[in-house]
């Protein structure tokens, strides 16, 4: 109707003092307070012959700038641009401004605008809102029914096939609620990828079965509810009657992913009820109604204008670029409009008889299809909508790669190895897939399922906390039969190998308890010394004494840390007792005599070294300093260790890692050099 806001909504932001302005201007006397002013000025300006009678006295310029305004649509800004208030560009737009017929923000930003009221009453009391008696006109074609409903039948029978897979991908995987609610653009393209279809069929079946209960929160998921398995044990026609009937009562859109802001939309985020979207639909299908019995319109979007000249009132979406082309979309998919005309669906819904729309849905459907075509190239065909047990059996055995009016698996090792995994066996498969077939089974698919069976298991993981192994197979058949270890779960894989369900800990102990002496590993396959260090309590600092009073303060310094005395005579002895140098290596390889015999038992098992890294070894064991030693584990890992407190135990060496800050023992042959280190 091409008119602003009223005028209590502009109001809001003119001040005291310039409502004071415009009933002075007005010649009314002006109340004390705000909420009084402006209600004065509502009053005035409620009355259209006094605003008619005033603005046939104004001055001319500013009668021809209300008038003209009047007649003409509002103007909105995007933007304004912050500076100095906009001058009163037109000539008479100050006499409109002191009166109240146009008002600009409480800024003075922006052009003025014209209160509702103000604009009616200038348009007088004959102005009508504008209205075409003629529906737009749109391209026709001819068209036969017999195309409607080939075309309407096809429509429908893809897209219960489409429901069919979208909602058993949400039966075996349901999908995660966003914790702002709905289901997120993440989880709806897996679901659109793994039933083969897009991002409007898988919207649109979730918003239907959500509406009618076959499906509901969960938790953090949306998953199918009893009432859905009903539901999949019945033929293609009644699937499709229930959703067809739930998207014409849809109080949304519900293919519709974006906002105004362009951002994503969650399905099933509970938005609220929309009667303009209803009466999109009702519309559409209306204008569709009204079209002559044998042409249907040669762009299906024409249907578009004549929806919005039949419902004025109905919802525009932001994101069509024709009128009522989302709306437009979503009937063509479920074949309620094909070839650019009403089909029988669509006039079993407008009529709003149940029974006709079932009867409707049950001629154009097929019935379920239960058998497949099976090729040589490994696919499986399915022409029209598979049965519930048909599509969970190729699931189950093959990857979909389509879906719609005819529908395709294809099967593959991996396929058949899921299979497999999930408990069925050789013959269940090859039987199974037997009866579904039209034909005996392809040779390459019967190959397929053998080797795949044949490679199935040969390699088995099982669950372990720790692992129990010896060289006696003696003794580890005792203790697999051993009733008192029976809360281990023992299970014997090998001769020498035990795995065990309780922690390395828990084995130990329940092993000591009977009388065995176990010995634990550690991860690089070493024996864990179980030797705990003692334990020393850190020296506690001597607090300085307080100094004395100074200006009648008593002030204090804060403790220090002193470090202990250094003996003078001890490191002397300590010195005079080493060796003048460390030992010279060899210089020509020939390996000289050893200075020691600590010197020759480390040389005899720790064939990695050098000799002048053997007689460094020997020193530190002797002289009790630490050293650093290059070392290859089990597992081929090398690593640096720092080492203390050495004690010689061939073929091993224990001594006090400082990187695992423990007791170690290393085997000597594992040693592949030795440096010296700054650790006393």
């Amino acid at each position: 109707m091409g008119l602003d806001a009223p005028l209590e909504e502009l109001l809001e932001g003119v001040t005291s003092e310039e409502l004071r302005g415009m009933l002075v201007a007005l010649n009314i006397k002006p109340p004390g307070t705000r909420q009084q002013r402006t209600a004065a000025v509502l009053h005035h300006h409620g009355d259209p012959e006094c605003i008619a009678s005033m603005v046939a006295k104004a001055p001319p310029s500013a009668r021809e700038l209300l008038e003209h305004r009047a007649r003409s649509a509002p103007r909105h800004t995007d933007f304004i641009v912050f500076g100095a208030p906009q001058p009163d560009s037109r000539p008479g737009e100050r006499w409109a401004l002191d009166r109240g017929l146009l008002i600009r923000n409480r800024h003075g930003y922006g052009p003025a605008r014209m209160p509702a009221e103000v604009t009616l009453a200038l348009r007088g009391p004959d102005w009508h809102a504008p209205f075409d008696p003629v529906p737009p006109a749109a391209e026709m074609v001819s068209v036969a029914a017999a195309e409607v409903e080939r075309e309407a039948a096809a429509a429908a029978t893809g897209f219960a096939a489409h429901a069919a897979s979208v909602l058993s991908v949400c039966s075996s995987a349901p999908p995660a609620r966003l914790k702002s609610g709905g289901i997120g653009a993440r989880e709806l393209g897996r679901i659109g990828k793994a039933a083969q279809t897009d991002d409007v069929a898988v919207r649109l079946v979730l918003e239907a079965a959500y509406s009618v209960g076959l499906m509901a929160r969960d938790g953090h998921l949306v998953a199918p509810t009893q009432k859905y398995d009903a539901w999949a044990a019945q033929e293609p026609a009644a699937r499709f009657a229930v959703l067809l009937q739930a998207w014409w009562n849809l109080p949304l859109t519900p293919s519709q992913a974006r906002d105004e802001e362009n951002r994503s939309l969650p399905a099933l985020a509970g938005a609220p009820p929309c009667d303009g979207c209803l009466q999109a639909r009702r519309g559409l299908l209306t204008a569709a109604a009204r079209l002559p019995e044998g042409l249907g319109a040669r762009v299906a979007a024409d249907l578009g204008p004549l929806a919005a000249w039949h419902r004025p009132l109905a919802h525009l979406s932001f994101q069509d670029e024709a009128p009522f082309a989302t709306a437009v979309r979503e009937a063509e998919l479920l074949g309620v409009i094909a070839r650019g005309s009403l089909s029988p669906l669509g006039e079993a819904l407008l009529a709003g008889n149940a029974e006709v729309l079932a009867t409707e849905c049950q001629r154009l459907l097929p019935e379920a299809t239960g058998t497949a075509r099976l090729g040589s190239d490994l696919t499986a065909v399915v022409s029209g909508t598979p049965t519930a047990s048909l599509a969970e059996l190729l699931d189950a055995t093959a990857d979909r790669e389509t879906s719609g009016m005819a529908s395709v698996w294809r099967f593959s090792a991996a396929s058949i190895r899921r299979a497999l995994d999930a408990g069925l066996a050789l013959d269940e498969v090859s039987a199974e897939l037997t009866a579904i077939a039209e034909g005996p089974l392809p040779q390459p698919l019967s190959y397929l399922i053998a080797d795949a069976a044949r490679r199935h298991g040969r390699v088995r993981v099982a669950p372990a906390a720790c692992v129990i192994h010896g060289d006696e197979p003696s003794l580890l058949a005792e203790l697999a039969t051993h009733r008192g270890l029976a809360p281990l779960g023992l299970r014997q894989l090998a001769p020498t190998v035990l795995v065990s369900a309780g922690t390395p800990d828990q084995t130990l102990a329940a092993l000591r308890d009977q009388g065995y002496a176990p010995v634990a590993e550690a991860p690089d396959g070493t024996v864990r010394v179980e030797r705990v260090p003692p334990q020393r309590a850190a020296a506690v600092p001597t607090p300085r004494k307080p100094s004395a009073k100074t200006g009648g303060r008593l002030t204090t310094h804060k403790a220090a840390e002193v470090s202990e005395a250094v003996d003078s005579h001890a490191v002397a002895a300590r010195l005079l007792a080493a060796p003048p140098t460390l030992p010279d290596p060899d210089p020509f390889g020939a390996g000289g005599p050893f200075g020691t015999d600590t010197e020759e038992i480390v040389a005899g098992y720790a064939k990695q070294l050098t000799y002048a890294d053997v007689r460094q070894l020997g020193h530190a064991l002797d002289a009790g300093t630490a050293i650093a030693i290059e070392y290859v584990s089990t597992s081929g890992s090398r690593t640096v260790r720092t080492l203390s407190r050495l004690e010689l135990d061939p073929p091993y060496l224990e001594a006090w890692c400082h990187l695992r800050e423990a007791e170690r023992v290393f085997t000597l042959s594992r040693i592949h050099s030795v440096m010296p280190t700054g650790h006393a």
